[in-house]
């Protein structure tokens, strides 16, 4: 194994007829696919591109997301996705601190991209923003060149994608994901927990720049050579729809997918007989989701676990052994994972441990920071910061969160970076971001401010504020103003003491 792309390589000449990549009515097989990468490719490498050198993509789920993704990888680059949400500033810092020489985006985003590219370009980062078609560049947008048809040598162990990442104090880091991390993950999915082959069809609402989705819905696609219909936003109408359009055999989801497409009005009426196996993960999937989800559609929910840094899957209910509710399953073939205490000795059984993993998903390590991945992996474990219990069966069960993470409809919010923006407001003088129990979402997004004294700024305004400067997905739903936040000795925020009014 050398260039994951070599995986696409394979498939186009063994299927180069297949359907590959449907986006309703568009319809691209694997030939067409690599055709379109391989003339990527040539173009970046025209353009100057060199081994090594990042590209990030700025798309929604769109056809031309993996003729990109791939197209890069084919030239010996390395992607850098990015949520199609951010704003300038979040932008520019993936620019700035990846050092990408070229940004794919769509055109709706194209303008949050560009003000990106002009703040990088201030701190010396020059940035080619790119706008793009349905299949790719915009006509013009790179030289024209020859196709690169074959992908260009690369090592196991060199860095194919870099995901951004963050804990709860900091700027977000770089997870360096390697090609063998992403097709050794690719691989175990397709084996060991989906069971795919070339005739099944893959719902692909999970957002590919998200691992869970660029992983188990494009990667296994392209390995295995069946088919992933996309949808650019999901929409539960609409995934119901297609599922029984499309013939769809492999649902992929987050706990607020399932919810929403059980308690569709269309849920009863809906033709979904070909569905098979459906994996969930992102946050814990409630028990009675899960029964009522596959008594109504006759298809098995599996659960897993797993963090960008384990490219990600890490541990899962497997098809070939009974699947225990409210578990993230057993830990995967060539995945070790254990409970550890805060001195990193193993926890005692019963007792409840923070999950560390060791094996072939993890990553090399976080982009140019290497204080940080030594913290990470200390010992050739990496700790989650994810507490847990373990039962005599390999079964885990994630009891908390070292880290105050807060997981909102699947995607990860940090309240640090939150809490950041709240601070530039002027009348703010205090703030604290927490995760508030939400049925619909999981998780919603809390704030608790402290207003400077004299303000006569209100509560929406603050919010207003947040919302412009932040993704849509990350600004507070919920504020309460105190008069000051709640303190430790050291005068530091006690964020766990942070309750919303009753």
């Amino acid at each position: 194994m050398t260039n994951l792309a070599t995986n696409l390589v394979a498939t186009a000449t063994r299927l180069p007829d297949k359907l590959g990549i449907k986006l309703d009515q568009a319809e691209i097989s694997w030939g067409q696919l690599h055709a379109a990468a391989a003339k990527v490719a040539g173009q970046l490498r025209e353009a100057g591109l060199q081994p090594g050198d990042r590209v990030s993509l700025i798309l929604p789920n769109v056809p031309a997301y993996p003729v990109l993704f791939y197209g890069t990888l084919i030239a010996g680059g390395i992607v850098v996705p990015m949520n199609p949400l951010l704003k300038s500033g979040e932008i520019a810092y993936y620019y700035q601190d990846a050092g990408t020489s070229f940004s794919f985006v769509w055109p709706d985003f194209a303008e949050e991209a560009r003000k990106a590219a002009q703040i990088a370009a201030g701190e010396g980062v020059h940035t080619q923003v790119i706008e793009c078609t349905a299949m790719g560049p915009a006509s013009g947008a790179l030289p024209d060149a020859d196709p690169l048809a074959e992908a260009v040598e690369r090592a196991d162990d060199d860095t194919a994608v870099i995901l951004y990442t963050s804990g709860t104090t900091g700027k977000p880091k770089g997870a360096e994901l390697t090609h063998f991390n992403l097709h050794r993950n690719a691989e175990r999915s397709c084996d060991d927990i989906m069971e795919m082959g070339e005739d099944d069809v893959i719902m692909g609402c999970l957002p590919l720049f998200h691992v869970f989705g660029l992983t188990c819905g494009l990667n296994t696609s392209v390995l295995r050579g069946c088919t992933l219909t996309l949808i650019p936003r999901f929409d539960p109408a609409k995934a119901l729809e297609v599922v029984g359009r499309d013939h769809v055999t492999i649902f992929q989801g987050v706990p607020t997918m399932y919810a929403a497409m059980l308690n569709h009005p269309d849920a009863d009426g809906a033709e979904t007989s070909s569905l098979r196996t459906c994996v969930s993960g992102g946050s814990a999937l409630p028990e009675a989701v899960m029964r009522n989800f596959e008594a109504k559609f006759d298809a098995q929910i599996l659960e897993g676990y797993g963090l960008s840094e384990t490219s990600p899957v890490a541990s899962f209910n497997m098809p070939d052994r009974p699947t225990k509710p409210g578990t993230i399953g057993r830990a995967i073939p060539g995945c070790e994972m254990k409970l550890v205490n805060l001195d990193g000795t193993d926890t005692a059984p019963g007792e409840i441990g923070e999950i560390a993993i060791r094996g072939e998903n993890v990553m090399k390590g976080y982009w140019r920071k290497p204080d940080a991945t030594a913290e990470a992996i200390p010992d050739g474990w990496f700790r989650t910061g994810d507490l847990a219990t373990v039962d005599e069966d390999g079964y885990f069960t994630i009891v908390d969160r070292k880290k105050d993470m807060i997981i909102r409809g699947g995607m990860n919010v940090y309240p640090r970076e939150v809490e950041e923006v709240l601070y530039t407001h002027p009348d703010v003088l205090e703030a604290a971001v927490v995760g508030i129990p939400d049925d619909v979402m999981g998780e919603e997004i809390g704030a608790a401010v402290a207003l400077r004294p004299g303000s006569e700024t209100t509560l929406d305004e603050v919010q207003d504020y947040v919302k412009e400067r932040i993704a849509a997905y990350k600004y507070p739903r919920h504020l309460w103003q105190l008069d000051e936040l709640p303190k430790g000795p050291t005068g530091k925020i006690l964020r766990r003491e942070v309750r919303p009014p009753a």
